[in-house]
């Protein structure tokens, strides 16, 4: 009966993930559930060195989708004012399309958002139309490559903590 307990658990987990459709901190909620599920089974082979690393990996994840839409924004030549209307236009814009396609608009209104919030800094400091642009879709890439990274760091959490949890035999 734990297999079917623990198999369920990891389901839950990777379901879980899909939270990032949302712009919703799934890594940081399996972190938390994981730390239930030491709690509640003390009798496990998880340490809290193995908790903190799961911690580390919830972080970089974090880190490598802040860094993603910088460094996509750098690249194509986006000051760091047109970064900084990439980033808050990628979080209004999570927020205002959220209740759209249910929920999943969430996920392209942070898209979009780190668009014209790059965009419309960009213009606002006199760049020209090509040049803001530029800069806007670096935003735009480099934030779809930092959610891919967040995301794949959520699976590398699941996938390192389960055969932690699993019962022994």
């Amino acid at each position: 009966m734990d297999s079917f307990w623990t198999a369920l658990f990891l389901l839950f987990l990777l379901s879980l993930l899909s939270l990032h459709i949302f712009s919703l901190p799934a890594n940081w909620i399996v972190l938390g559930l994981s730390v239930v599920w030491k709690w509640t089974h003390p009798e496990l082979a998880m340490s809290w060195w193995f908790v903190l690393l799961l911690a580390a990996l919830a972080a970089a994840g974090e880190g490598m989708e802040w860094w993603g839409q910088l460094a996509g924004g750098r690249k194509f030549g986006s000051t760091g004012r047109g970064n900084l209307g990439g980033i808050i236009g990628a979080i209004v814009g999570a927020i205002v399309c959220a209740p759209f396609f249910f929920g999943i608009g969430a996920l392209f209104g942070a898209v979009a958002g780190a668009y014209a919030g790059c965009l419309l800094l960009e213009l606002g400091q006199g760049r020209s139309f090509a040049e803001s642009n530029k800069a806007a879709l670096g935003a735009f890439f480099g934030k779809i490559f930092g959610l891919i990274a967040k995301f794949s760091a959520g699976m590398a959490m699941v996938a390192v903590l389960a055969p932690r949890i699993w019962p022994k035999w």
